[in-house]
């Protein structure tokens, strides 16, 4: 959990259903994301017991909201829906700028990556990682997760090439803490020559998160969707 004196999307919406309700509704998002880290498609649900139309809501929670906190959808679900224990799957998507120049619009949503990249090699590495297995090697340690299980089903794995813009988007039926950050992070190592040919796979296998190198930075990583 992050620290009171910093802001959070989570914080935020709250704070807008307390001046809405005059009281504290709490929401439960689909899964957290670090500091720098976008979102287009989170989830998030919460219980409340109120006759207003949820299309009023849906406008007063906006209207309401900071400019960079936008509420896209508002629906009535089953009692059960849980937003992070339901989820059957996400996609996220690291972007990549590829060039010695920053970008001024940009600059907060993606990695600026001056160096020369293998993109051929990159998707050739990055194929083993699909699939269901152990990714223990990309975990972060996480002391609210030391129990849990590092098994994962990774569904697709892509990496495209535009201009001077590079995107990874991997898709699974659940993440480990920092997971696609640490992907990333060896793919790059991969890609300027950093890591021989044939080292995901190695790195895969050894179920060590000290073989893999550093974590990507967070700003290139955005929660694209989740699926229920």
């Amino acid at each position: 959990m992050q620290a009171k004196r910093f802001r959070t999307v989570q914080g935020e919406i709250e704070a807008s259903f307390t001046k809405i309700f005059k009281k504290r509704v709490p929401i439960l998002g689909s899964g957290r994301t670090d500091s720098g880290v976008h979102a287009l498609g989170q989830v998030a649900h919460f219980r409340i017991s109120s006759p207003m139309p949820l299309e009023k809501l849906h406008k007063a929670l906006n209207g309401t909201l900071p400019a960079d906190i936008v509420i896209t959808k508002i629906e009535e679900v089953d009692k059960d829906f849980h937003a992070q224990y339901s989820v059957k799957e996400k996609t996220y998507r690291y972007t990549i700028l590829n060039r010695e120049v920053r970008s001024s619009v940009n600059r907060n949503i993606c990695l600026l990556f001056p160096y020369d990249l293998n993109v051929a090699l990159m998707r050739s590495e990055a194929k083993c990682l699909v699939g269901k297995q152990d990714f223990k090697s990309f975990q972060n340690s996480d002391v609210n997760r030391k129990d849990e299980s590092t098994v994962r089903t990774v569904k697709a794995l892509t990496i495209k090439k535009t201009g001077d813009i590079i995107t990874i988007d991997i898709t699974a039926n659940g993440f480990l803490y920092k997971m696609v950050r640490n992907i990333v992070g060896t793919l790059l190592a991969v890609g300027t020559g950093k890591l021989p040919k044939g080292s995901v796979k190695r790195i895969l296998t050894q179920k060590d998160r000290t073989m893999a190198p550093e974590t990507a930075k967070p700003q290139g990583l955005c929660l694209v969707s989740v699926k229920y």
